[in-house]
């Protein structure tokens, strides 16, 4: 259900039913109660539309003002996102910090990178064994605890309609990437990144 979006009439009419009937309190337009009245109206329909976006923001996703609460609660910003990141990284690193459940699956990592906006793909190696074919890459046993991140060279992070003022139409990198990727991954294992 949508919030409903209340004018200054509606609250001129609101207002005047609460008052008592009778000659002394008067509705005519040209009324000196009626001009009171709606010389309040313009606050309630200004606080109303302020009440209808704290709905708004309550979402993660769909956040704005408070955007700097959100991730005060999940100790962001952090030096992931660089000296200036636009207010759609920062919302996408709040989804991505919330919706991250924990998981050592290669679906676990790929759905984290694609919650901040990354398409990638894992590969797992495998320590060097007997019987192993001609030509595949020779690894000791540290091998077995390596994983490589494989994303495009420069991701772009186009503009989304509702950004905030002052924000590029573009931006590229893959540093939330790595960070948030380093931080999500087991402590035991080495994350290799490779751009093509």
């Amino acid at each position: 259900m949508l919030a409903p979006e209340l004018t200054d009439a509606d609250f001129l009419a609101a207002l005047q039913a609460l008052m008592p009937r009778g000659r002394v309190w008067p509705r005519g337009a040209d009324a000196i109660q009626t001009k009171t009245l709606a010389g309040c109206a313009p606050t309630y329909t200004r606080l109303t539309a302020r009440a209808n976006n704290v709905i708004t923001d309550g979402f993660p996703g769909s956040t704005y003002e408070l955007l700097p609460e959100w991730e005060a609660s999940l100790g962001l910003p952090d030096p992931c996102a660089g000296p200036g990141p636009t207010t759609q990284q920062r919302v996408a690193q709040v989804v991505a910090r919330l919706t991250a459940t924990g998981g050592q699956s290669i679906a676990y990592y790929t759905a984290v990178a694609a919650a901040l906006g990354y398409a990638i793909t894992i590969t797992q190696f495998v320590p060097s064994r007997f019987g192993k074919n001609f030509g595949t890459l020779f690894g000791g046993t540290a091998w077995a605890f390596a994983w490589q991140v494989n994303a495009p060279t420069f991701t772009i992070a186009a503009l989304q309609f509702g950004g905030s003022f002052g924000t590029p139409f573009a931006s590229w990198g893959n540093n939330v990437l790595q960070c948030e990727l380093q931080r999500f991954a087991p402590a035991h294992t080495t994350v290799l990144f490779s751009y093509s």
